[in-house]
């Protein structure tokens, strides 16, 4: 590239060079790993933007790969439909308030769908985490729009055979257990292909999610019944 060739991100924030990583004016939050950090775009985890991770089954430290991250955040976090309600010691080791918990759930597919992208829409949330087994990317695609137009971390969980599924996601990245932490595979991003694995090292050690649901109360629960029709999640 000569002196004479603009940058990329200086014609438009959303255009990069493939063999590099996205820069523009990317609004991140840093993910308290820096080997991590260095291999997304903007270097950290990227605002107002769907980030998909693949976990190899719940409980592969996905949630404590996010922690330092929602962590730092002042804001409610909305976690609708967790495989396993939060626990509380857990997160108070982490340093989360328990006060900054909301906790949704919804029997069917279309109304965690539907409540998601209100809480989105609603904009009062610093991150919102979504649990689906099942996602059509219609769905997907409709709940992008939703979280571009807000200013919260959006992170959608799904299993690992949902990674040769196509997705509308900017970043999507795949978890696997290791002894001290977790394999990081970076399926896409903007920017060039990942090539290798990372391990990180996560923080803390304590679970973040419990199946017995200890200390519930310490968290605003919000279940979701019957709502109108009609929509694109029908």
């Amino acid at each position: 590239m000569n002196a004479q060739t603009p940058l990329p991100e200086s014609i438009h924030p959303s255009l990069w060079r493939a063999s590099q990583l996205a820069r523009g004016r990317l609004s991140t939050v840093e993910t308290g790993y820096p080997a991590l950090s260095h291999e997304l775009p903007g270097g950290g985890w990227p605002v107002g933007a769907l980030v998909e991770i693949l976990a190899q089954h719940p409980g592969s430290a996905e949630m404590r790969l996010i922690a330092p991250a929602l962590g730092a955040l002042n804001l409610p976090i909305a976690l609708v439909e967790p495989p396993c309600d939060p626990s509380i010691q857990g997160l108070a080791y982490a340093g989360f308030a328990p006060g900054q918990l909301v906790l949704v759930r919804a029997k069917s597919t279309s109304d965690q769908l539907w409540s998601t992208e209100q809480i989105l829409k609603a904009g009062t949330c610093g991150a919102v985490l979504l649990w689906q087994t099942h996602a059509r990317a219609d769905a997907l695609r409709r709940l992008l729009l939703a979280a571009r137009s807000s200013t919260s971390l959006f992170f959608v969980f799904r299993p690992m055979h949902a990674r040769s599924d196509a997705s509308p996601a900017e970043l999507r990245i795949a978890v696997r257990s290791a002894e001290d932490g977790v394999f990081v595979d970076i399926v896409k991003r903007k920017g060039p292909r990942f090539e290798g694995e990372l391990t990180v090292t996560v923080q803390p050690r304590s679970t973040l999610m419990s199946p017995h649901g200890r200390a519930r109360r310490a968290i605003r629960p919000i279940d979701i019944g019957a709502r109108a029709t009609g929509d694109a999640f029908a």
